[in-house]
């Protein structure tokens, strides 16, 4: 049995698309086995080849020709050479090539000190017959000798003085053939090509920069002058805001000083100051009146980081610090040498940097001679089929250097979906949790396929899944309920999708025959003549260049097929441009040109689906806050008042009213060495987390412990007259979570759950009205009746004029945003466009795009 969960992939840097579905291991096997070397220096062809190799090939080249048999000596270097040219001569040859002439020994040839020059020594010349093979295999190898592993066959003609080769009909008037992997012109050494040469993860082919991460920490000149609006001497350079008054006062004058010399105001807008000003604000010039040049800011705060000894001083400096991409391999991981080996003109980074759909028609059409065919045919096979498996379930826009940690939940499954695919493996019981996530209507029903592909090979497939084509495409369903939580547990239907339509008591029925509806809003709130925030010119990843509006207070969905641009958008242009100009924050946003209206908004708060916490001890009474108003009710208890205990002693997090023995987990750890641990019920508390003195207090024949225990539904009936707790438990029951527990851990919640709890802390605050949140597909994990009930959660939100920016393929949200953004027309390149904007209705009657065609058959 394999279970694929729907949650993000590996934290690890190092993991990739392409390594997880292992489609990059068959690349690098092919690269090693058919890639053409060059050199990384001078892009001159480089192969390995034995003695024998090398007479078949001349032989094969120049049959019935005369050629000369050289050797180099000494390749594009400067000197008079003198000693070696007497050497030539002493060693018994009596011919050499100095610069593409030919000399007779001993020949007075003067060379210029400082010139490059090109030796080679002429061992032979021979016309190529099979009577002369013999001679031929001789020369060849003292050429080899002579040259350390190098020889130069030419057909005798007169070369460029410079040493480079001469082309006629695009073939060269000389061949170069090497034992080793070296260039002969540059003197470079190729390591021998095997596939850990492509491998990132391996010190023989990582590059040494960086180690195979791609990135750097380096400087980042944004987070030093965040704000470019402001000058020198409004307080521009963030980096100068800190440290000792000498320091600050010191640094001030030697930049009034660096802008005398170079005659710019210290009172104009950075922004405003010319390139060369800038460049030499932050990275120093020589124009400078005093005894040395100014050294910069960022080389400062490199040299300061790199020689403080004071652990406070290296983290307050790395505050200016960000993840750039490493300047030596340029984010390609892999040393020069690796990146130097092509296929059809293209090494393994360009290969991987393709989306999926491109690189398989790239090898579908990979151009080969009859040798390489024969050696790659497996491979090849292999590479194309796996990258159909990856389109086949959605993942056609990813590229293979993609990185894991920087993929969805659904994302992440389907990528160990492709790979379970791959393997080919029969007779496997399959787990999937909602593998829809994340795909757009029009790319479901590739995904339903590809199902259907594993159940045909003889697997058995059980998936936990909402989506409505997936549900009609199943063979057998399970529908559990009525209710959830405490409401659930029960098999309400087992069968087939016929009889479930059929059953009166589904939940789930109801909704597949229209019974029940997610109905469309009343009234659209008005977006034309409103507030707005604008990207203008975004450009990162596949967007190109557009400008989009989002207009505020009003419920806004941003949708399009499955990697249209609706994400980078979303959480890398628009979340972390406006969160580092609100709160200067250190991710650095995407390619945009600027960002307007920002003023407009005070909050941006994202509303995702991580847990609310990792430890037991975090539970929905501590998150929403109404814990320490119960508290603070126990607390003022005659009992409590009578014993001197105060508000902490109802808290499980301190000394005094806990059970010790356990910490108040109300369980306990036992470590099983080598096996996984156990957690057991305290012995001492019987898990209630609290000592019995405490216990023995108790409001309306309640104790804490029994209060934490409740549903919210059960809370709301026993605090229905206190203002404070009410409120906040009565938003959790309007969200649809009457049925968890107060003190249920945080680690049991799924991530709808999650998601809602953090809508429900956000509702029962007061609202400015001027908050932006974004929701990054919030309808995962939702059941149609629960994405009901979060529509509602979000329009009371926007209720209050704030903002709700919602990325989703869910039609039925998409229907009720007053305003949509429409992403397209296809995935990956063939994306980053606005197809539509306005409207449901308007978007419709536009009749652009996958998204239209969707909502055309909801909403008519």
């Amino acid at each position: 049995a394999i279970s694929i969960e729907q949650r993000n992939a590996s934290g690890n840097p190092r993991s990739t698309v392409g390594t997880q579905t292992e489609i990059y291991d068959y690349l690098r096997l092919l690269f090693a086995r058919i890639g053409y070397l060059r050199c990384y220096k001078c892009a001159l062809p480089i192969q390995r080849q034995s003695s024998q190799e090398i007479v078949d090939k001349i032989f094969f080249s120049y049959s019935a020709k005369s050629v000369h048999i050289l050797a180099p000596i000494i390749r594009g270097k400067k000197g008079e050479y003198q000693k070696i040219l007497s050497q030539i001569h002493k060693s018994g040859f009596t011919r050499c090539r100095v610069d593409g002439n030919i000399y007779e020994l001993p020949a007075e040839i003067k060379l210029q000190k400082y010139k490059l020059h090109d030796i080679e020594v002429l061992v032979d010349r021979l016309v190529i017959k099979s009577e002369s093979k013999n001679r031929l295999v001789d020369s060849v190898e003292t050429a080899l000798k002579v040259g350390k592993g190098i020889v130069i066959v030419s057909t005798g003609e007169r070369i460029p003085k410079d040493g480079g080769l001469k082309f006629t009909s695009g073939k060269s008037t000389e061949l170069i053939f090497s034992e080793q992997y070296a260039c002969s012109k540059c003197q470079v050494n190729i390591p021998e090509v095997q596939p850990r040469l492509f491998s990132f993860n391996s010190p023989y082919g990582a590059c040494p920069d960086c180690h195979g991460l791609g990135i750097k920490l380096e400087f980042d000149p944004e987070l030093v002058i965040p704000d470019k609006n402001k000058s020198i001497n409004q307080g521009a350079i963030e980096a100068w805001k800190r440290g000792g008054k000498g320091y600050i006062l010191y640094y001030r004058w030697l930049i009034r000083e660096v802008a005398r010399v170079r005659d710019f105001s210290l009172d104009l807008a950075f922004n405003k100051l010319g390139k060369d000003d800038q460049k030499a604000i932050l990275y120093g010039c020589a124009d400078y009146a005093g005894n040395k040049p100014f050294e910069g800011i960022i080389p400062h705060l490199e040299r300061i980081f790199k020689e403080t000894k004071s652990d406070y001083l290296k983290e307050e400096i790395s505050r200016f610090m960000s993840s750039m991409p490493c300047p030596v391999c340029l984010g390609a991981r892999l040393k020069k040498e690796s990146l130097s080996i092509t296929i059809n003109e293209k090494n393994i980074w360009q290969v991987t940097r393709m989306s999926i759909q491109q690189a398989q028609s790239f090898f579908k059409n990979i151009k080969l001679n009859d040798l390489e065919r024969t050696i790659s045919r497996q491979v090849l096979k292999e590479v194309i089929q796996r990258l159909q498996f990856c389109i086949d379930v959605g993942l056609g826009y990813l590229s293979l250097e993609r990185k894991s940690n920087s993929l969805s939940g659904g994302e992440a499954q389907r990528v160990r979906l492709a790979t379970q695919v791959g393997s080919g493996l029969v007779g496997v019981l399959y787990i999937l949790d909602e593998p829809s996530i994340g795909l757009h209507p029009r790319d479901t029903s590739r995904l339903i396929a590809t199902l259907n592909v594993l159940r045909d090979l003889g697997n058995t497939l059980i998936i936990v899944e909402h989506d409505e084509s997936v549900i009609r495409s199943a063979d057998y369903i399970i529908d559990l309920g009525p209710g959830a939580g405490r409401h659930g547990g029960k098999v309400i239907f087992a069968g087939n999708k016929i009889d479930l339509l059929k059953d009166r008591a589904s939940l789930t029925a109801k909704y597949l025959r229209r019974e029940l509806m997610i109905g469309l809003p009343e009234a659209r709130r008005p977006w034309k003549n409103v507030k707005s925030i604008e990207i203008k010119g975004a450009r990162e990843h596949n967007l190109k260049g557009i400008d989009v509006k989002f207009p505020l207070g009003v419920f806004i969905c941003v949708t399009g097929v499955s990697g249209s641009g609706k994400s980078t958008l979303v959480n890398d242009i628009l979340f972390r441009g406006v969160t580092r100009q609100l709160y200067k924050t250190k991710e650095k946003p995407g390619l945009h040109k600027r960002i307007t209206g920002i003023e407009n908004i005070d909050k941006l708060i994202m509303v995702d689906q991580s847990p609310i916490g990792r430890t037991p001890r975090s539970n929905p009474s501590t998150y929403t806050g109404v814990l320490s108003y119960i508290r603070d009710i126990f607390s003022f208890l005659p009992d409590s008042k009578m014993r001197g205990y105060r508000a902490g002693r109802f808290s499980f997090n301190v000394k005094g009213g806990r059970c010790e023995a356990c910490q108040g987990d109300g369980i306990k750890k036992i470590e099983m060495h080598f096996l996984p641990d156990i957690y057991v019920k305290c012995d001492v508390c019987k898990g209630k987390r609290f000592n019995d003195a405490t216990l023995e207090i108790k409001y309306k024949g309640k104790s804490i412990a029994d209060i934490l225990d409740m549903t919210v539904e059960e809370a709301l009936g026993l605090f229905e007259n206190i203002p404070r707790v009410r409120v906040i438990l009565a938003t959790l029951q309007e969200v649809g979570l009457g049925y968890i527990q107060l003190g249920q851990s945080a680690t049991t919640l799924s991530g709808g759950e999650a998601q809602r709890l953090k809508l429900s802390a956000e509702l029962s605050r007061r609202s400015t009205g001027r908050t932006l949140y974004i929701l990054d597909e919030p309808t995962t994990g939702l059941h149609f009746a629960d994405v009901e009930k979060l529509l509602a959660v979000l329009q009371r939100l926007t209720d209050k004029s704030n903002t709700v920016i919602v990325v989703e393929h869910n039609m039925e949200v998409v229907k009720c945003a007053d305003y949509v953004v429409d992403l397209g027309p296809e995935g990956g390149d063939e994306g980053g466009q606005v197809i539509g904007a306005g409207s449901p209705e308007e978007l419709v009657g536009a009749g652009k795009g996958y998204t239209s065609l969707s909502l055309k058959r909801i909403i008519g």
